[in-house]
């Protein structure tokens, strides 16, 4: 972002750190009380920590898949040298972690870029009615993704509480098992085992939820930010050009230092020129790129929910003719 050669092109934004600290926590809990476990106990933990790493890593590799692939796909990140070292070189790369003045310098710098947009969409006019107009889309296009991706997390997060009360569920029947006797405890015990199934069925429903349509939507968020800073960057290099031609007008009228205004003036236009041409092939390209990726998002979405749909109802049927042979 900060090369002035890629200012004229929508900056692919980096894929989110993994958060991980959940599922560490989990296995540092897992080591520390294995001795207290029973054996079907720590079987179980185990099974939904590898569960919860397994959907963790299936959203880092998805969201580095689509950033590569994006370098990959075009015509001059592709060529970039650091994208040639980080896919060529065969020895470990150890990035630094970032000190705190780092990240302080980045909020700062975040803060500017915010002060910097609301200054240039109100002081500066665009001359192009398309650049201004995708600039209002983007403004509201980027709100409705905020408010999408959020209740799209609330959603994901009820179907975890309901795998969550399918646990309590089926830990209450067990419990309840050893209390029992004959029939009826053979039946409290493989309902609880049913309940454990429909929890882990429940889960998958609300992590491949998260895959495809919460991180669309958080993806196309910094996207469309990045959209955003392209074109305040052109508005940037517009105010300079037009500073440009004040400062030309004004040489020429005290007669003095002509030739290095109209250089100025010149290099400004040419500038400007370039990355306007450049920026619209960059947003009609993000136009159909995005159109292209929630389709396919949503698509693979309703197969997949199809696909547990028809999962949890085939389970539950069977599990229901098991049931009423014990009873």
């Amino acid at each position: 972002e900060e090369n002035e050669e890629y200012a004229v092109y929508i900056i692919p934004p980096c894929p989110p750190r993994p958060d991980f600290d959940a599922s560490r926590e989990k296995l540092q809990r897992l080591g520390e009380g294995e001795g207290n476990m029973t054996k079907e106990e720590f079987k179980k933990m185990k099974s939904e920590l590898e569960a919860e790493y397994l959907a963790t890593f299936k959203k880092t590799v998805a969201m580095h898949e689509v950033f590569l692939r994006r370098l990959a796909n075009h015509p001059v990140f592709r060529v970039d040298q650091h994208l040639k070292v980080f896919l060529e070189y065969d020895q470990d790369l150890c990035a630094k972690p970032r000190k705190k003045m780092a990240i302080f310098g980045g909020f700062v710098k975040s803060l500017g870029k915010t002060t910097d947009e609301i200054l240039m969409s109100a002081t500066v006019r665009d001359v192009n009615d398309f650049f201004e107009n995708e600039l209002q889309f983007l403004i509201e296009y980027h709100g409705h993704l905020r408010d999408a991706a959020v209740r799209t997390e609330k959603m994901t997060q009820r179907h975890k509480e309901v795998s969550e009360c399918h646990q309590k569920i089926s830990n209450a029947l067990m419990q309840l098992s050893t209390a029992e006797k004959g029939s009826m405890e053979t039946f409290c015990a493989k309902s609880a085992e049913i309940f454990e199934k429909i929890k882990n069925l429940e889960a998958r429903v609300s992590s491949d939820q998260d895959l495809k349509l919460g991180d669309t939507l958080r993806y196309y968020q910094r996207d469309s930010d990045a959209a955003k800073a392209l074109l305040i960057r052109r508005l940037r290099c517009l105010a300079a050009y037009e500073a440009a031609n004040r400062n030309l007008e004004k040489a020429r009228a005290k007669n003095k230092d002509v030739h290095a205004a109209e250089a100025a003036q010149a290099e400004a236009c040419e500038k400007f020129e370039s990355m306007s041409a450049c920026g619209k092939e960059e947003l009609v390209g993000f136009r159909n790129r995005r159109v292209a990726a929630f389709k396919k998002g949503l698509v693979e979405l309703a197969e997949l929910e199809i696909k547990h749909a028809r999962t949890q109802y085939e389970y539950l049927r069977q599990s229901l003719l098991v049931l009423k042979e014990i009873a």
